[in-house]
């Protein structure tokens, strides 16, 4: 069994000087070494020896007792933005007092418990612990009172094999071909899936990259995920594809270039929206797009406002009129195609209908490129100043390009063992998550439930507290996952009753399967753009 010396916590976490105790663990067999413990909160059973972390480095052997390394996080919003704040469980508080020149924490003061009360505190399921070997209930269940309604919050990680990472990168370049395997280091974690608006989009990890193949590519299948969850950045290749260094919130970087722009709409919606601009300051205007170039004079908008024919003749397959499709092959060139000279595209111009003198401007989706040519009296395209009237509008579409980012969200399926951390019978608890009696988050953030059977949630991972994704080596990922209701709702669902704890008690103790006290917590600013999870209809009506 691997075994660990990291018994520091998460990186960047300041930990406090005793870890969380989870329960007192004991050698299951003769032959295992009487000095270590095996932790169950995994299907693996790591024997751990004193002094070391387990393979997953959240639990470790400290004097024959199993403890939890990282805190359990509790969410406030009543912190000022930015703000989070380390509080030890059990009375004390590392918060700079008021006054303080140095900003160090001053000498622990008696905790007052005035933070208890139910609309300023949500305990969330990052570092709460599981529900294996899933006879246990949920290690947190929290009464607590809301608005004068009694309500109870079913807090627990889960370990999910059958889950994956949905990855929208905004730019048109061209990423891979759908269905194109996605690399790390090596190994196939994904694929390339079907492009949306202004997006291509990926679908990383997922169960037959994680247990379906050699262990090898579960294990980087699973540190992919754990670092793309936890905000962090990753390398990526695409199978006759892009190079990519993908992470949540950041611009997308594409072959070493980081990309800048989401394309304002593809070339036939350009050619609309900036027409009237356009009209008056030129004759003919053609957005090249990978997926719809447009082609001002021919398209309806130019019809509209009546502006003549140019007489222009365009490589590709004819749409409607103004509207080509494939002009040329996918690429990162103009327009997500892989054309660095735009008059590529062009096969020639109807010396019956053209003119010398023809002004004509060829722009990509983002404004990023974009030449102004003038025909001569043969009627070929010579490259010339663009006029300012004319760059103010390139300007402009480029100032209605959104930055260009990667959002990552994740996506698993809650099955049966972590269902079974908070009801008997799981199947009632399904029922009432689609009849909106349960709302259910992902450490506190908002999670949409996907329609028909099971539970299947996603959620936005910036939306997430920050390291709110473990492993475990089977492998899994490990995440937070938190049902709310009303108590007369839990109590229906056949949810265990007997174990509701008060938030005061909650706070005050910890989980309720320790035999000590926990040492540490970790406070949170709830995001501004997440509801708070006990306050949303229908739960208070």
């Amino acid at each position: 069994m691997t075994e660990h010396t990291k018994t520091d916590g998460l990186p960047g976490m300041d930990m406090p000087d005793l870890p969380q105790v989870l329960e007192r663990a004991r050698p299951r067999n003769e032959r295992m070494n009487a000095a270590k413990v095996e932790c169950n909160a995994c299907p693996v059973l790591c024997q751990i020896s004193e002094g070391r972390a387990g393979a997953c480095d959240r639990y470790a052997n400290q004097a024959g007792v199993l403890v939890r390394l990282d805190p359990v996080v509790l969410l406030r919003k009543t912190l000022e933005a930015g703000e989070a704040t380390l509080v030890p469980f059990a009375g004390r508080s590392e918060q700079p007092q008021e006054g303080s020149e140095s900003g160090e924490a001053a000498e622990a003061q008696p905790w007052s418990g005035d933070l208890l009360l139910a609309d300023e505190v949500f305990v969330t399921g990052v570092g709460s612990s599981t529900t294996y070997p899933d006879y246990k209930p949920a290690p947190f269940i929290v009464g607590s009172q809301v608005q004068g309604v009694d309500m109870v919050t079913v807090v627990t990680e889960g370990i999910f094999s059958y889950c994956s990472f949905k990855v929208k990168i905004d730019t048109d370049r061209f990423l891979g071909s759908e269905q194109a395997n996605v690399r790390c280091k090596g190994e196939v974690v994904g694929h390339v899936t079907t492009a949306e608006y202004g997006s291509q989009m990926l679908s990383l990890g997922g169960v037959h990259h994680l247990t379906g193949g050699t262990k090898k590519e579960g294990r980087i299948t699973a540190e992919m995920m754990q670092l793309l969850g936890n905000k962090q950045a990753v390398e990526l290749t695409i199978d006759g594809g892009s190079q990519l260094v993908i992470q949540a919130g950041r611009a997308p970087i594409v072959n070493g270039v980081a990309e800048q722009r989401m394309r304002v709409g593809c070339g036939s919606a350009a050619v609309g929206i900036f027409a009237r601009q356009f009209y008056g300051h030129v004759d003919e205007v053609v957005v090249v797009d990978d997926h719809i170039t447009g082609v001002l004079t021919e398209h309806q908008a130019g019809r509209c406002l009546d502006m003549k024919p140019s007489g222009i003749q365009m490589r590709g397959r004819k749409s409607t009129p103004g509207r080509y499709f494939q002009v040329a092959n996918p690429g990162t060139g103009w327009g997500g195609t892989d054309i660095a000279d735009p008059l590529a595209i062009i096969e020639g111009w109807d010396s019956a209908v053209a003119w010398p003198g023809l002004r004509l401007l060829m722009t990509s989706t983002t404004g990023e490129h974009a030449c102004w040519y003038v025909l001569d009296e043969a009627l070929h395209p010579v490259e010339s100043e663009m006029p300012p009237e004319v760059r103010r509008i390139v300007d402009r579409i480029g100032e209605n390009c959104e930055p260009s980012l990667a959002s990552v969200l994740f996506l698993g399926g809650a099955g049966g063992s972590l269902r079974a951390g908070v009801t008997e019978n799981p199947v009632l608890l399904t029922r009432s998550i689609k009849n909106a009696l349960v709302n259910v988050t992902c450490g506190g953030a908002p999670a949409y439930v996907w329609p028909g059977g099971g539970i299947t949630v996603m959620a936005d991972v910036l939306r997430m507290p920050d390291n709110s994704f473990g492993t475990v080596p089977t492998p899994a990922i490990v995440a937070p996952i938190e049902f709310s209701m009303r108590r007369a709702d839990y109590a229906a669902l056949g949810g265990h009753t007997e174990q509701i704890r008060s938030l005061a008690e909650v706070l005050q103790r910890g989980a309720w399967h320790n035999d000590g006290a926990p040492q540490a917590r970790l406070w949170q600013v709830l995001p501004q753009n997440n509801p708070w999870p006990l306050g949303q209809p229908p739960l208070l009506g």
